[in-house]
């Protein structure tokens, strides 16, 4: 009998800062479990969306390189999935547009990050860059150009899935059907891992205060320290209780304990009659699926050359499934395709 196909996920990370917890718990621990067992998974650095801010060159390079490589050491294997770097695909560059021509300015400023993000620098008397409004469009590219059924996201992601979602409809209406689909996918628990001094935020990479953040590479004290400090909810009596609405903080130490150790949050507060208690057993738990990671990653820093073969590769196995798609979307639209080469004669 023959084997039954595998469904395709695309999933991406942005080098803008050192990975973190959140990313581990809410998105990569997911694709190591199960996704790249259970899926043909593509996995990505996304460097160009890293440029729709200021940046430095070379901290997006070491970035680039180190998210790779911690991508690795958690558990993603070559042999299982697909992990490149998005700036080594064409493709991707290749049908943004497309997207940008079958987007509206419209559905481009009502992004919520955009929104956010622009509002802020018009406060201060600035503006964003154009890729930051169109970036929606690239993220789109990145998704449909594999064929996507799925992809896995946290909360805040949700809604530039549905724009793809959008675009696909609306190309195939257009042009003729060249894309699936895809539907955005979320892990039950854990899905959204909050700043450990602002619980009301997300624990996000390139935030200019870092001290309730747990980064992948933390020395294990200044996890434990990170942890030990966090905010919890001052002016709350009685029991310990999951509730993310009136105690934030404490219901974010639950629930990265709960994504720690494989316990349901609501069920572990019945344990705790403190909050040093609580804070300690999360510190310790954050230490221990912290430790093989960080082991792993200093074995790959020490064979850089096994990660270049790697993305090497990724790249290749990318570029092979995404070309068909991009270069019949572009056919669709009525671009000319690129002349074959005259076959070379003897003399």
């Amino acid at each position: 009998m023959a084997a039954t196909a595998r469904h395709r996920i695309f999933s991406g990370i942005k080098p803008t800062g050192h990975l973190t917890l959140g990313n581990y718990l809410g998105a990569i621990r997911g694709w190591v479990e199960r996704d790249q067992h259970q899926a043909d998974a593509l996995f990505c650095v996304v460097d160009l969306h890293a440029l729709t801010v200021d940046h430095d060159p070379a901290r997006i390079r070491r970035l680039t390189r180190q998210a790779a490589t911690l991508l690795l050491a958690a558990g993603l294997d070559p042999q299982l999935c697909t992990l490149y770097v998005q700036s080594h695909v064409d493709e991707h560059a290749r049908l943004s547009y497309l997207m940008e021509c079958t987007a509206s300015d419209g559905e481009m400023r009502r992004m919520i990050q955009y929104k956010e993000k622009a509002a802020r620098e018009a406060e201060r008397g600035g503006s964003v860059r154009l890729s930051l409004l169109t970036y929606p469009a690239l993220m789109a590219a990145d998704i449909l150009a594999f064929g996507t059924e799925e992809v896995p996201v946290g909360e805040d992601q949700t809604q530039h899935v549905e724009l793809a979602r959008d675009l696909a409809v609306r190309f195939n209406q257009r042009y003729g059907t060249v894309f699936k689909v895809p539907r955005a996918t979320r892990p039950e628990v854990a899905a959204r891992v909050m700043d450990l001094r602002d619980p009301t935020s997300k624990m996000g990479k390139s935030h200019a205060e870092t001290s309730g953040i747990v980064y992948l590479l933390d020395e294990p004290d200044v996890a434990r320290r990170k942890v030990m400090r966090a905010i919890t909810d001052s002016g709350a009596t009685g029991a310990i209780e999951f509730d993310r609405v009136s105690r934030p903080g404490v219901a974010n130490l639950l629930s990265i304990l709960a994504a720690c150790t494989g316990g349901r949050p609501e069920t572990l507060a019945a344990a705790y009659g403190s909050y040093g208690a609580l804070k300690k057993d999360t510190a310790e738990a954050v230490v221990e699926v912290l430790r093989p990671i960080q082991k792993r990653h200093a074995e790959l820093c020490a064979d850089p050359a096994s990660v270049d073969e790697v993305l090497r590769s990724g790249a290749e196995r990318a570029r092979s499934l995404a070309r068909p798609r991009v270069d019949a979307a572009y056919a669709a639209v009525g671009l000319l395709p690129v002349a074959a080469a005259a076959p070379v004669t003897s003399v």
